[in-house]
């Protein structure tokens, strides 16, 4: 008796964007990121880790080279265990949607979950839909709905083209993934390594405790400043984190278009009597 389809079919493994099939025994149920990070008491990194910075470089130049046409985008983050039944779910097309009729491409890390629901509304929109994969030890193929789409190794790698190629982040409900990208954004926002770049809290019922924390302990113990609580916005409403990432938008224009402080400037031309 022959087995189903599925059952025959051997699971894919990634590594970066190489794709492989059967068994693997020597790396068997790690990532590069894993065997980078995690190795102790071993000669590796006098033979082996020097040359790890050439595939590191190998992954931002891919990168680079296919993101750096994006038009503009906005990075949407949420949990991959969002059921497609969930009212989040649905709020993602949404936005993927909103984000694209509004000229964003729409970056996610194209996994399921909120990350699909985005990629699909922005699809079903028109709009560019964006996938930054990783390798991970259980494989997650990059959704359907991703038009262009990259497999990454090294998180590191693939956290700098989240901010490098979008214009704000859009947080929906999330776990730890979710949370490490939300406050690695807030740093760089703290520390001005980026400016004028929202970062946008969607589901105020879910992140109401975290915004309560921060308030209530975090300024209250004096680790972080009152002011910060400002570089987050949190909102139910599609329409109102559109505007909020547009108007962003229009003041960065704006500085741009300004001289830089301290340019002189020129002397009225003379007027002939």
């Amino acid at each position: 008796m022959s087995q189903p389809e599925d059952a025959r079919r051997r699971p894919i493994r990634h590594r970066g964007p190489i794709a492989l099939r059967g068994a693997d025994p020597a790396n068997a149920g790690t990532t590069t990121d894993q065997r980078l990070l995690d190795r102790r008491g071993d000669s590796g990194f006098v033979h082996t880790d020097p040359w790890r910075v050439l595939r590191i470089q190998a992954e931002f130049v891919e990168g680079f080279g296919l993101l750096a046409e994006l038009p503009r985008a906005v990075s949407v983050f949420g949990s991959a265990r969002t059921p497609r039944d969930s009212e989040y779910y649905e709020v993602g097309v949404q936005l993927g949607a909103a984000l694209a009729e509004a000229g964003y491409a729409v970056i996610t890390g194209g996994g399921p979950g909120a990350m699909e629901a985005a990629n699909k509304g922005a699809c079903e929109a028109g709009g560019m839909s964006v996938g930054l994969g990783i390798e991970l030890p259980f494989e997650q193929e990059l959704n359907e709905w991703v038009d262009v789409g990259v497999l990454f190794r090294y998180f590191f790698v693939r956290k700098t083209m989240f901010v490098k190629y979008a214009q704000a982040f859009v947080i929906l409900p999330g776990g730890f993934g979710t949370l490490d990208e939300l406050f690695e954004a807030l740093t760089l926002v703290q520390t001005r390594k980026v400016t004028r770049f929202p970062v946008i809290l969607f589901g105020s019922a879910y992140w109401s405790g975290l915004i309560d924390w921060i308030r209530d302990t975090m300024v209250a113990e004096g680790t972080v400043s009152p002011g910060d609580l400002d570089l987050l916005h949190v909102t139910d409403d599609i329409a109102e984190a559109v505007a909020v990432i547009q108007a962003a938008d229009a003041a960065r224009e704006q500085a741009a278009a300004e001289p830089p402080p301290g340019t002189p400037v020129p002397d009225p031309a003379p007027v002939d009597d």
